[in-house]
């Protein structure tokens, strides 16, 4: 599991063996099966989680039931309800599995003491949380100003295999769209190629 958290790790910052030993110690392992949850609504959000193998879904229900998709973490991905991680507040989100998957867990407290035990954690870090702004403000753009094609047509361009990995309801509610819109627009791509 650590190999691919300091694959990760090292392609943003350079850490020495060292640094890499003191930054194992602050994770906890933990494994989920398909469909368990890793976070519910109305939970405090113990743990920011590192996904090593596996996929997981961040989401929230609406008062009709229905679910709408914030976020898909793969294997190199972090997710968590970052609002309750830091604050302690409760979280407005839930997180489960789409696949079995394997994590990496750290809580805030551990979090804070590692960032200044190897302050380029920080960094990595603030780099991390940098490019989540960023696709965050691609994402909103693009939710107001692109069709529900042109929505589906990146999401395939920027993650294709993303798109084979997880059922057609899920990519659907991620774009905001109706699943039927989605076959639709799927079925009009085909029949033009």
């Amino acid at each position: 599991m650590f190999e691919v958290l300091f694959a990760h790790i090292l392609q943003k910052v350079s850490l020495t063996d060292e640094e890499q030993e003191t930054v194992r110690t602050y994770f906890t392992p933990k494994n989920l099966r398909k469909r368990q949850y890793l976070l519910q609504e109305g939970d405090t959000c113990k743990y920011l989680s590192f996904v090593a193998k596996g996929l997981l879904r961040s989401y929230n229900v609406d008062e009709k039931g229905d679910e709408h998709m914030n976020l898909f973490a793969w294997e190199g991905w972090w997710t968590s309800d970052m609002h309750s991680f830091f604050t302690g507040e409760k979280a407005v989100i839930n997180i489960d599995a789409i696949e079995d998957a394997e994590l990496l867990l750290i809580t805030a407290e551990a979090f804070e003491e590692m960032t200044l035990k190897v302050p380029k954690m920080d960094r990595y870090f603030r780099i991390l949380f940098q490019n989540s702004l960023f696709t965050k403000e691609r994402r909103l753009i693009s939710s107001v100003t692109h069709t529900a094609e042109e929505k589906y047509i990146s999401l395939m361009e920027s993650n294709p295999a993303l798109v084979q990995r997880v059922p057609q309801n899920l990519i659907a509610s991620y774009l905001g769209l109706a699943p039927e819109t989605l076959s639709r627009i799927k079925k009009n791509i085909a029949h033009r190629k």
